[in-house]
């Protein structure tokens, strides 16, 4: 049960963000004192995604939230894994014993060869090592391949807990829970597990909790569920994509991301959600030659519509960056400087937080360069 302490803790520590949750959403959310560095999967430009070293990292490098992307086990334990599919990112295909569960799915439409996280126990899955997906790009963060196992949501909120305690900050938690629609197929009850996972944790009830979502209906119902909660707000993410949302598609709905980008749309998304997220070439888009062209009216209008603004996700690397940005190092090499750059030109058009792959630059374009 929540007590009246972990309440009030929970909207101090909302408060010294800038930000208000639960009741106060038909009010519009309180913009945040500086724009929030989300630390996207840990500092996953430096070590295997979603690992203890990797959220370690990320809170040593001075995030303001770190990510865990929720999955499900087949004995119904929250794993923190980007996706269902566990090949890219584990040491799945090295386990001889597991040779037989490579199968093929259809995850939100798309069909997938692999490893998914429903088909092994918690416990076989604890057998696994974590590996870097993008190896070739990321040579430090492969470097550790191997040396992680796959944690689970309860075991990042109690590390999260105590890493709070130890450098004497607040430190958000920004879940995002995946393929639902997907996941109830199988059986599963993704919201039902989050929100008790939630209630059993001291942390998480009164931490700075946002919850995200490409769909739309299971923010809906976290909403009703989870709506008291001071510490929580809801972050509504849009596909790049643009396609239907697997929820809606499911429901015979017609309605692309892109119409949840309109003015119309967006007052639609202040209903049930505190934050929308878009892609950031969706506010500020490159043109023909690579560069960055003209901001979208995206932020003013979400603004507009008591919402507050994210995106997603800025990465250190010459080859995600616009060509503005890049310098001669070559496609694979880091650019610091030019990633920097980026970010404060996306922050001039108003965001309230962003997710990076570096959240060292992320606190670096935030709060100014470090003296020499």
């Amino acid at each position: 049960m929540t007590t009246r302490r972990a309440v009030l803790a929970g909207g101090m520590a909302m408060a010294a963000m800038g930000l208000a949750g639960g009741r106060a959403r038909a009010a519009g959310a309180a913009r945040p004192v500086k724009p929030l560095v989300l630390g996207h999967r840990g500092c996953s430009a430096l070590r295997p995604e979603h690992t203890l070293a990797s959220y370690a990292k990320a809170i040593a490098d001075g995030a303001d939230f770190i990510e865990p992307d929720l999955v499900v086990s087949k004995d119904g334990v929250l794993v923190v894994r980007h996706e269902p599919n566990i090949a890219e990112t584990t040491d799945v295909a090295d386990h001889k014993q597991f040779a037989g569960r490579r199968t093929k799915k259809t995850v939100d439409g798309e069909e997938q060869e692999g490893w998914f996280a429903e088909d092994f126990t918690l416990a076989e899955l604890k057998t696994l090592r974590a590996k870097e997906r993008l190896g070739p790009l990321r040579p430090e963060s492969a470097g550790y391949d191997g040396q992680f196992q796959l944690v689970t949501f309860e075991e990042v909120a109690d590390f999260v807990a105590a890493e709070a305690a130890a450098c004497g900050r607040t430190i958000g938690v920004i879940p995002e829970i995946k393929h639902s629609t997907y996941f109830a197929a199988a059986g599963f009850n993704m919201e039902k597990l989050f929100v008790e996972r939630v209630m059993a944790s001291p942390y998480l009830r009164r931490a700075p909790l946002v919850v995200q979502s490409f769909e739309i209906s299971n923010l809906k119902l976290l909403r009703g569920l989870l709506g008291d909660l001071p510490n929580l707000q809801l972050m509504q993410l849009i596909d790049e994509d643009l396609k239907v949302p697997a929820d809606e598609a499911k429901a015979g709905g017609k309605t692309p991301y892109a119409a949840m980008l309109t003015e119309e749309g967006l007052a639609g998304i202040a209903t049930y959600a505190d934050w929308v997220a878009p892609w950031t070439r969706q506010i500020i888009p490159l043109g023909e030659d690579g560069r960055l062209g003209a901001a979208t009216s995206v932020v003013a209008d979400a603004h507009r519509a008591g919402l507050l603004v994210g995106c997603y996700t800025f990465r250190p690397e010459n080859h995600f960056l616009p060509a503005d940005f890049r310098n001669e190092a070559g496609d694979a090499a880091r650019n610091p400087d030019g990633s920097v750059a980026e970010i404060r030109r996306y922050l001039s058009e108003g965001l309230d937080g962003f997710f990076t792959d570096d959240p060292a630059l992320g606190r670096r374009a935030v709060d100014g360069d470090a003296p020499a």
